[in-house]
């Protein structure tokens, strides 16, 4: 077997394993609409994908007052979690967790998601046995500052420059670079390829099936 490259693998879970910015985006809809709120537009709901709920509705929203946004939480929970069971991976996907995992990487998350939705999200995708630790948003700092990534480097024992981070969003590789690891770009989620250039990943991929071949060949 070819020498690692990357010791540790963290991925971002929405938008880069699990197919699932589009109902995210209409969720946010959805709960802006019960509430009788303005509705954002797709590409402004879409831009807040990865942060903490709170923290991305507040700045979706900024005019919103301080003690609406609760309600606003709370509608948009509620909306998620009637469907949340039936979002699907991206095709793929399990299937890459497992070759990781084989090939002796440890695997780890950082998402926008609160502990008990990514707990969710484990079990219905069947794949929380593969990764060897997390961080949500709702236990440390939400992205982009460095703490997820920081806290699973010194969870795990491993250097930075032994460590890749995969997102799908600006948040995700700016995250990425306040800790000071690589970061690889998956240019079909939330956030559009071109703009994700900036942040000089290793690589944008255009589909999950180019970013399984990256993965595989190159870390």
């Amino acid at each position: 077997m070819a020498k690692r490259r990357f010791e540790l693998i963290i991925f971002d879970w929405d938008g880069t394993l699990m197919d699932s910015a589009g109902t995210i985006v209409d969720c946010i809809q959805a709960a802006c609409l019960e509430l009788g709120l303005a509705i954002p537009s797709r590409e402004a709901a879409s831009h807040i994908i990865g942060l903490g709920l709170q923290d991305a509705l507040e700045q979706l929203l900024p005019e919103l007052p301080t003690e609406q946004y609760p309600s606003l939480v709370e509608a948009y929970r509620r909306h998620y979690l009637s469907q949340d069971a039936d979002i699907p991976l991206f095709p793929g996907a399990a299937d890459l967790i497992a070759d990781l995992y084989d090939r002796g990487h440890l695997l780890a998350v950082a998402t926008g998601k609160a502990r008990r939705g990514l707990d969710r999200a484990f079990r219905h995708s069947g794949l929380g046995g593969f990764f060897h630790a997390s961080r949500t948003a709702d236990e440390t700092f939400s992205k982009p500052h460095p703490a997820m990534i920081e806290e699973l480097l010194d969870e795990l024992q491993v250097p930075a420059e032994r460590a890749l981070m995969v997102g799908d969003t600006s948040h995700d590789l700016l995250m990425a670079r306040n800790a000071g690891v690589a970061a690889l770009a998956a240019g079909y989620g939330a956030h559009p390829a071109a703009s994700l250039l900036d942040y000089q990943p290793m690589a944008v991929c255009h589909a999950f099936e180019e970013l399984a071949r990256w993965l595989l060949k190159n870390a």
